[in-house]
């Protein structure tokens, strides 16, 4: 079947989707537009963030907004992640749904996956939780509640075929948004050096990833500074409000530290930079995909640290360490308070591997060549058409792989769960 014919077949499709991540946010953003181009007449609504909105989506909530990791720090919001599941159920009973589309967020997706079953809706989840890595008993779940797992690492589907759950590779779609999104050359004009070295610093997406990495980004910072007084350091923030949350906590003795803090200039700061030192996250795809070294921070409070022993059972935390089944980013683990021993450790031992990624350019060169190898090998873009082609075929549900014409209501194989 042509493209062409391919796209003419399908009718429009009413999709809820829920996703309560930033990063998702913009996934499922370009998840929509790719739907959009094999079915304009598709219409979306449910849970998510700003992006949706402007790729069409009409919002209900803005999970977004509650995004949290980790368990100490869900407790406090249980409330209101009920109400907001309430509200998706609603749409369910009302039959303004045809399919729902999950992304990644699993302690809350979950529920959602949970009530649209019972009004017989097909879930399909995109970017699924990462059972391999840790409470891989939930994988029952998933067989219950959900009908199609779209896989975007490459492990990940043989792993869940294993455990007799229908899944599919499709790509990560971080590679999409890399390859979609244009640089904004005046600012990468603007802020090139060719006489310094620059540092990528990336404190997280969510408010308390932010509040817990950043005073010791800060402090890995002024270290260097004193070692390399002539390295650039920027900061890239999702948000404003980050920005602005980052330079309150400057001192008055850091007026003179070489670094310049923005929003929403991720990917033009990881471009001019020469290594990051980064919070781990999707954004390391996007490390891998620029061929960019850096050191990853990660800091738990004490009880998920605690918890997150007991269940966690993957080797590694960030995404190109995991494909490689490798170290190819140094991982930094702390937990407790922000003054802790352990948190005290993870800066010294950042400041060193830091000190050693602008000290030896040998060094950097060969973390930056394995980086290039390895995503010669997996970033590819093209997770977001597969992803849109294979959910609207499903929705189309023929049995006799035939589909059916825009209009054409009453065919056999047209199943509308009302």
């Amino acid at each position: 079947m042509s493209n062409q014919d391919f796209n003419e077949s399908f009718m429009g499709q009413r999709l809820f989707f829920s996703v309560g991540e930033p990063s998702g946010d913009l996934h499922a953003s370009n998840l929509i537009r790719a739907i959009q181009q094999i079915s304009p007449s598709s219409t979306f609504r449910g849970l998510g963030g700003s992006r949706m909105i402007q790729a069409g989506m009409e919002l209900d909530y803005d999970l977004t907004s509650l995004a949290v990791m980790g368990f100490a720090e869900v407790l406090p919001k249980l409330r209101e992640f009920f109400r907001v599941a309430d509200i998706a159920e609603q749409s369910f009973a009302r039959g303004e749904v045809d399919g729902v589309v999950l992304v990644d967020f699993p302690g809350f997706n979950w529920h959602i996956a949970k009530r649209a079953k019972k009004y017989g809706l097909p879930v399909f989840y995109y970017l699924p939780p990462q059972l391999w890595a840790w409470g891989g008993w939930r994988v029952r779940k998933m067989r219950r509640y959900v009908d199609h797992v779209l896989c975007n690492l490459p492990f990940e589907t043989p792993w869940f075929q294993a455990r007799k759950v229908d899944a599919h590779f499709v790509g990560h779609p971080f590679f999409d948004a890399v390859a979609q999104q244009p640089l904004d050359l005046k600012f990468v004009d603007k802020w090139r050096s060719n006489a310094t070295l620059q540092v990528a610093v990336l404190p997280g997406s969510r408010d308390h990833e932010v509040h817990n990495i950043w005073p010791l980004q800060l402090e890995v910072i002024r270290r260097l500074a004193a070692k390399f007084p002539k390295t650039q350091f920027l900061v890239a923030t999702i948000k404003d409000s980050h920005a602005l949350w980052c330079r309150s906590q400057l001192k008055a003795s850091d007026a003179k530290l070489p670094l310049q803090i923005f929003a929403g200039k991720t990917s033009e700061i990881i471009e001019l930079s020469d290594c990051s030192l980064m919070k781990s996250g999707s954004v390391s795809l996007e490390m891998m995909a620029r061929g960019k070294p850096a050191a990853v921070m990660y800091h738990l409070s004490q009880t998920t640290y605690a918890m997150a022993k007991l269940l966690v059972k993957c080797k590694h935390m960030s995404l190109p360490n995991m494909i490689a089944d490798k170290l190819v980013l140094p991982e930094f683990l702390s937990h407790g308070k922000l003054t802790s021993k352990s948190a005290m450790q993870s800066i010294h031992d950042v400041t060193e591997e830091m000190s050693r990624l602008l000290g030896d350019v040998e060094y950097r060169l060969s973390q930056r060549r394995n980086l290039i190898e390895l995503a010669a090998r997996f970033a590819k873009p093209g997770a977001s058409n597969a992803a849109a082609r294979f959910i609207m075929t499903k929705l189309i549900n023929s049995e006799d792989g035939t589909l059916p014409m825009e209009g054409d209501r009453q065919s056999p194989s047209y199943r509308r769960v009302a």
